[in-house]
């Protein structure tokens, strides 16, 4: 990795952890304002390398490093399916999750991650999650449980 990069990134990732960067352009914008020519496509690439994900709170959307994200507690689970999960659907022995573009990988992680009753596994898509039941698990009541940690319930 060259100098330059390393600083590009140093920076991008200062940024992130201070701030609440809402897009690719704001960075582009803080990398001229300190002398450090990138494009979008540049920018895209570093936050890419970084780990960096937008996620959504309160109503805005900015980008955060992997170190800031909540892991491992029920709570993120919850906050993520409201945030980013807009349709559950029982299908056979499979739930089809719907996500906006680019969100589903994120999602997937956490449930996953979750260790939830009844959840074999999930495959990612860009915004749809396939999500693999474990034997005897009833559908209908995995997307139920799925549903009402969404709305809170």
């Amino acid at each position: 990795m060259t100098a330059a990069k390393q600083n590009r990134q140093r920076l991008i990732a200062g940024w992130l952890r201070d701030d609440h960067i809402a897009s690719q352009e704001e960075l582009v914008a803080r990398l001229d304002r300190a002398g450090v020519p990138a494009t979008q496509a540049t920018v895209s690439r570093d936050l890419d390398e970084l780990g960096a994900v937008r996620v959504r709170r309160g109503g805005t959307v900015h980008y955060r490093l992997p170190e800031q994200l909540e892991s491992g507690d029920a709570g993120r689970l919850d906050r993520l399916l409201a945030d980013w999960v807009t349709d559950i659907v029982a299908a056979g022995n499979l739930l089809v999750v719907r996500t906006p573009p680019g969100s589903a990988n994120l999602v997937a992680n956490a449930l996953d991650s979750a260790g939830l009753d009844g959840i074999a596994g999930t495959i990612a898509g860009d915004d749809t999650i396939f999500v693999a039941l474990a034997d005897g698990a009833v559908p209908g009541a995995v997307a139920e449980g799925l549903r009402r940690r969404r709305e809170g319930r």
